[in-house]
């Protein structure tokens, strides 16, 4: 077993696929022709957007959307930097909101939180 994928569900392929090369410089490296599903180019795993057209087929609807007025989801999307508050800052000035500015934790490492556009919770993080 190899884990693959993530996939977040959205209301926008398109502007998710932005958002994330504009937070966080990650390239688009596929969008299917319809704009209803695209991959990141984020190294061996892989980080994919789906419309939620493509969400209501796979699931009837019986999902939770991704909601940037409501309280995050429990799950967090972790990326590691070589320079958190710099990265931090320039998710900000993407768009995305923040939730917790830099902090060195008690174990050395620095870590932020943000949310992206859509809604999702977002870990920016020095190196273990």
């Amino acid at each position: 077993m190899k884990f693959g994928y993530t996939i977040i569900y959205v209301s926008s392929v398109l502007e998710s696929l932005d958002f994330y090369k504009q937070a966080f410089g990650f390239e688009t490296r596929f969008l299917h022709e319809s704009g209803q599903y695209g991959e990141l180019d984020t190294g061996e795993t892989t980080l994919a957007f789906a419309s939620h057209s493509l969400g209501e087929m796979n699931f009837g609807g019986n999902y939770q959307k991704t909601d940037p007025t409501k309280a995050p989801l429990g799950v967090e999307l972790a990326f590691v930097s070589d320079n958190v508050a710099a990265s931090y800052d320039k998710a900000l000035a993407a768009g995305a909101v923040s939730m917790s500015p830099p902090v060195k934790k008690p174990w050395g490492q620095v870590v932020a939180y943000v949310r992206a556009k859509e809604g999702s919770l977002i870990e920016i993080c020095s190196k273990l």
